[in-house]
């Protein structure tokens, strides 16, 4: 297993290099070919990841564990799983429908949002379906799979930006903006068409497989929704966010420009340099699920496992840190052209160690059938983000609110997971 552990991990990082690489070039080309409308896409931004929190039901992680197990007809709970998931996600477009004028107007203060907001709901099945065939190849621990269609996806993404985005800012930013959101429609069906590639060409399909079986639904569920509600509270916390600050700051005198700027910069430039050595950790985690989940339903002591992961995260979190600390200008320079940011990441740095030892503390929760811890972790420092980022923004002091609020997420969350697992392990 551990040997298993290393070389899944490690064709994920390899992978994940790759991805990365793409991913940052898609993010770079998109801030610069935005140049100052970077802030307004980033406003909307969070409406996006919390409508994908809210219907992807945590089915990737739930499928990656019960096919790992290996106690089930795997085809036949994909198949379940698949209808139900449409159907959430066209009553979801429906209510998203309805409320993209509330939505634009009274919380994110811009009617020119409503279509973009419209655009992202039409995006959802195609991403849900994308997540549920990826949670399928990562139970039977192959990667490979995973790795190709990301790369593919990425690839599909960047030529549609560098030759769409040009020709529809002429137009208006707003159509800009849906055109940016509809890309992930072609995108995550050349992923599909990759993942199907995929799959083993002797595979044989027959009415059972194809009949919905209501205790691997239930079974999927039980999983997937103390997952889901971690990252809906997540998200939703992240969607409040600018509602939040654009409020507070405006009645004590901030001008929306600034805001809009500043939070732009954040979230633009900052948390993503802070966050590149997630990929690693995602890899990491991601290998460490399946192996966890066999293990624990086997009665093996997982600890060492945990160990391993947590130590691989922390090296990588540790080198990368040194270097920003130093170097936060230079690396802002390479990938976004600008200085912007630097103060704001070295207040952040150290405290990000922790996040990046979270994601193998939540996919071991996960693992070991505590997805309801991992939930109360999430919703406890969700809660005290929401309420610091409020009382904060009485005390003008710009945009540090954000940074403020990020640093006593990560302890609460992370501080939150260590006791739990070392209760239960």
């Amino acid at each position: 297993m551990k040997n298993n552990l290393f070389k899944m991990t490690t064709i994920l990082l390899i992978g994940g290099i790759l991805t990365k690489i793409l991913s940052m070039i898609i993010r770079i080309t998109l801030s610069r070919l935005l140049g100052d409308n970077i802030g307004i896409y980033m406003m909307i931004l969070p409406t996006f990841s919390l409508l994908i929190s809210l219907t992807s039901l945590g089915l990737p992680t739930a499928i990656s564990k019960l096919v790992s197990e290996d106690t089930k007809n795997n085809k036949n709970l994909v198949f379940s799983i698949i209808p139900i998931t449409l159907l959430f996600d066209i009553l979801i477009i429906i209510i998203v429908i309805l409320l993209s004028d509330f939505i634009s107007l009274k919380l994110l203060h811009n009617i020119d949002y409503k279509y973009s907001i419209i655009a992202m709901s039409l995006v959802l099945p195609f991403i849900d379906i994308s997540s549920i065939m990826r949670g399928y190849f990562f139970g039977k621990q192959k990667m490979i799979p995973h790795i190709v269609s990301n790369i593919i996806e990425d690839i599909v993404r960047f030529l549609l930006i560098i030759i769409g985005i040009p020709y529809f800012l002429n137009k208006s930013i707003n159509i800009t903006l849906i055109y940016i959101i509809l890309i992930n429609i072609v995108s995550e069906l050349s992923s599909i068409l990759t993942l199907l590639i995929f799959l083993p060409k002797n595979i044989t399909l027959n009415k059972k497989d194809f009949k919905i079986n209501y205790k691997n639904i239930y079974d999927t569920f039980k999983i997937g929704i103390p997952t889901t509600l971690s990252r809906l509270i997540g998200n939703v916390g992240y969607f409040l966010e600018p509602i939040i600050l654009t409020n507070v700051l405006i009645n004590n005198g901030y001008t929306n420009s600034f805001i809009t700027h500043e939070y732009g910069i954040i979230n633009g430039y900052v948390m993503p340099i802070l966050l590149l050595p997630s990929f690693f950790t995602y890899a990491i985690s991601s290998a460490l699920l399946p192996i966890i989940s066999k293990e624990y339903i086997s009665g093996k002591n997982v600890y060492k496992r945990l160990n391993q992961a947590i130590f691989y995260s922390l090296v990588i979190g540790i080198l990368f840190t040194t270097f920003i600390i130093i170097k936060p200008d230079m690396l802002l320079k390479i990938l976004y052209n600008t200085s912007l940011g630097t103060s704001y990441i070295r207040f952040l740095s150290i405290f990000f160690l922790l996040h990046y030892i979270q994601a193998p503390l939540t996919t071991t929760l996960q693992a070991i059938n505590l997805s309801n811890k991992a939930f109360l972790g999430t919703l406890l420092g969700t809660i005290f983000r929401i309420i610091t980022i409020f009382i904060l923004s009485h005390f003008k002091i710009g945009i540090y609110p954000i940074i403020i609020a990020s640093i006593i997420n990560i302890l609460i969350v992370t501080i939150h997971h260590i006791v739990v697992i070392r209760k239960h392990l």
